[in-house]
């Protein structure tokens, strides 16, 4: 056989059997090769070491700025914080709340409101989204525990302290009294209006039920005191109808060592131990009594303290009269406080004369 002929069937299955043998033998090496890379290069999902730091650079953040923003949902709720909160139930002794904490936040009845209810559905409803207030720390279940009333609390102090800073005029309905005076309500705040701050007119025990203007006299959250002054309020509004050098009729409703008390249509002004005579008087009681009915003359009216400042003196048509012949003081009242008008009115030009005359003198010499 020459050099080119067939090779004989045998020598090639020989030669076919030695090929696979080589390629199986290759695969085999690959396949080793394949799997020590995935052993080496190619960590399990569970495998700390798959979570490089380049994959969160990838990502376009770093890790601290992962974890920053993993801590806005990191939810710590401390006492005094407001959180939004929407209700889900209401219970016989309050209301359950879902604020986002893992534990469903409960709310005592006594803190549902600043003012008496007579249960919660009176304020809350179901499904109703609204704000609260954490009173505490997490129970030993990691329950919180929430108030409406808190919130208004400190609602209601900001408002009075607004409504003082106004000077306004409020109108409470007295629901009590007691031996020192009359308590009522403002903005839900309990206010307490001593006896000297009530109306002469008005009998303190009778005063259950009524609405009485009032103003503010003290307004101090830290002490939780809420003063309040109804002869304040009257005297602002008869004040308005009132003017200096009005003579007016009153009734003698105390006497001091003084002075004394005079209502003028359901206010007090004091008549001073000084504004009774030119006459010089040892005691108040000397020449007037309670109940006694009298002319007087306004001489100040002082708004921001709420006093009306009164004088017989200048009513007198001759010094002394008041001790001597009161009767004449009464009749002649109008007529002595004309005169004085006129004599306040000359006194008011000379001395704006005066002034004048003063300020040209002034420039002249400049």
């Amino acid at each position: 056989m020459t050099e080119n002929s067939p090779k004989t069937l045998k020598e090639t299955n020989n030669e076919i059997n030695t090929v696979d043998a080589q390629a199986e033998e290759r695969d085999s090496e690959n396949a080793n090769s394949s799997t020590a890379y995935l052993d080496k290069d190619v960590p399990s999902a569970d495998d700390s070491s798959s979570r490089r730091n380049n994959d969160l650079e990838n990502a376009g953040f770093t890790q601290e700025e992962f974890a920053s923003l993993l801590g806005k949902y990191d939810y710590n709720f401390k006492p005094g914080d407001l959180v939004k909160g929407t209700v889900f139930a209401l219970e016989p002794k309050g209301a359950m709340i879902d604020i986002g904490a893992k534990t469903a936040a409960f709310m005592p009845m006594q803190e549902v409101s600043i003012n008496r209810v007579e249960g919660l559905s009176d304020v809350l409803q179901p499904s109703e989204s609204r704000e609260f207030f954490i009173m505490s720390e997490e129970n030993e279940d990691g329950q919180l525990a929430l108030s409406i009333r808190r919130i208004e609390y400190q609602r209601a102090w900001e408002r009075v302290r607004q409504l003082q800073k106004e000077d306004a005029t409020i109108y409470s309905e007295v629901f009590a009294t007691n031996r020192g005076g009359a308590l009522v309500r403002v903005e839900g705040l309990r206010g307490f209006i001593p006896g000297s701050h009530i109306s002469a007119r008005k009998i303190k025990e009778d005063l259950e039920g009524e609405y009485l203007p009032l103003k503010f006299l003290e307004v101090d959250e830290e002490r939780n005191r809420l003063v309040l002054s109804h002869r304040r309020a009257l005297v602002e509004k008869k004040m308005n109808r009132l003017e200096v050098g009005e003579v007016v009729v009153g009734s003698v409703k105390g006497i001091k060592p003084y002075g004394a008390f005079i209502d003028i249509g359901g206010v007090s002004g004091l008549l001073h131990i000084s504004e009774i005579s030119h006459e010089h008087i040892e005691t108040p009681h000397n020449v007037l009594n309670v109940n006694d009915q009298m002319k007087v003359m306004i001489i100040d009216l002082d708004s921001e303290r709420g006093r009306i400042s009164l004088s017989t003196k200048a009513l007198e048509p001759e010094p002394g009269d008041m001790l001597t012949d009161p009767q004449k003081v009464f009749n002649k009242a109008e007529e002595m406080a004309a005169k004085y008008k006129q004599m306040l009115f000359e006194q008011t030009d000379e001395n704006e004369d005066q002034l004048a005359a003063a300020s040209s003198e002034s420039e002249q010499q400049n």
